[in-house]
């Protein structure tokens, strides 16, 4: 079971050395740092979730919020924070409800830290196993739909450019991109020229996300090699279909 904790917090108080303890007792690993980028770029590789105690220092601090944002979304790392109303209002303000996965209200019960905690670094292990897409486009709500439909069976990563998915692909190695096709600045014809020009992401298949679905621009983007392509306007159970196709015939050969 993944049990590595980085422990964010400013400073050290009573409450904070009292979650460190109990983590520890209950058999997770935990390291402290604080609120920097620094610190966090020094332990953030190795953790497996992230608890963030928060305090008024948050307004202070938007450069750090956001890498660490940054990192969770590249790095599937499962962010989990401890505040009151207010300090959990700003922080979304920064970085967005969905990168959040558990919210510990103040006053913290830390027995019931610790068992959920616990119960998330389980379901991580089950989550790993899974096949990880990484699905690309510029729409946010069109993307967080899909990644809500992908979830229930495989691990998901979301990207909302071109760049960050080169970015993401120069140090990870997914088993599908889902491909937006029409994206300004880097376009998804692009991205895969990209990729397939590089040795080392050269056979990571992608299958393009389209909103057009006449005989012409279906060819266009067939004419690119990809493994495929998704309408756009497909509902959930489509989308569910073409994807586990997808793995099932990639099953025993290299795509």
């Amino acid at each position: 079971m993944n049990k590595n904790v980085l422990l964010i917090s400013q400073g050290s108080t009573f409450m904070v050395d009292a979650i460190s303890k109990n983590l520890g007792e209950a058999g997770f690993v935990v390291a402290g740092c604080g609120p920097i980028i620094n610190d966090i770029k020094e332990h953030i590789e190795t953790a497996d979730i992230i608890l963030f105690y928060l305090g008024d220092f948050i307004l202070n601090v938007t450069e750090a919020l956001i890498y660490l944002k940054d990192t969770c979304i590249e790095k599937e790392k499962s962010l989990n924070v401890i505040g009151d109303e207010e300090e959990v209002e700003i922080l979304n303000k920064v970085i967005g409800k969905s990168v959040i996965d558990n919210i510990f209200e103040r006053p913290l019960d830390i027995k019931m830290l610790v068992v959920k905690l616990t119960e998330l670094a389980q379901n991580q292990d089950s989550i790993n196993a899974r096949k990880n897409i990484l699905l690309v486009d510029d729409d946010p709500t069109f993307l967080h739909l899909v990644k809500s439909w992908l979830s229930e069976k495989y691990r998901v990563t979301i990207v909302n450019s071109g760049m960050q998915a080169i970015t993401y692909i120069a140090k990870n190695i997914p088993d599908l991109v889902l491909l937006d096709y029409e994206m300004p600045v880097t376009t998804g014809p692009q991205v895969l020229e990209m990729m397939r020009s590089e040795t080392g992401t050269s056979d990571i298949p992608v299958i393009f996300l389209t909103g057009k679905g006449d005989k012409e621009s279906v060819a266009k983007v067939l004419r690119l090699k990809p493994q495929g392509y998704i309408l756009k306007s497909a509902g959930q159970r489509e989308v569910m279909q073409q994807v586990d196709d997808f793995f099932e015939r990639s099953k025993g050969k290299k795509i």
